[in-house]
């Protein structure tokens, strides 16, 4: 179980990290952030510089569950060993022998 925490302050805390390095401080804000959960809820207001961090701070993340995508079938549903659970087929290393061991076996016995 993971421990719990509030975005409204990972939020404030973002803005606390970044905004120090602005290099315009002072001007007006460019955007207003809000966050609303079951703890409660903050509006940000923020210049261009912690919004442009935000921005590519999102667009850097990858979800540590992302494993690519399936070459049968397209899913992005790789478990941990790499074995599609939408399908079914083996992707990686292990995936790739199986599959040309499965290729050798069935030309073997079209023999």
């Amino acid at each position: 179980m993971s421990t719990p925490f509030d975005p409204a302050a990972v939020v404030a805390e973002f803005i606390d990290r970044v905004a120090p390095y602005d290099p315009q401080p002072g001007t007006a804000p460019v955007a207003v952030v809000g966050v609303r959960t079951a703890l409660g809820e903050a509006t940000f207001t923020v210049g261009d510089h912690v919004i442009r961090a935000m921005c590519r701070a999102l667009e850097a993340y990858r979800d540590p569950d992302d494993r690519g995508t399936c070459v049968e079938c397209g899913s992005r549903r790789l478990d941990e060993n790499l074995h599609c659970r939408e399908c079914g087929r083996l992707h990686g290393i292990l995936g790739e022998v199986i599959a040309h061991h499965a290729r050798r076996v069935a030309a073997e016995e079209a023999m």
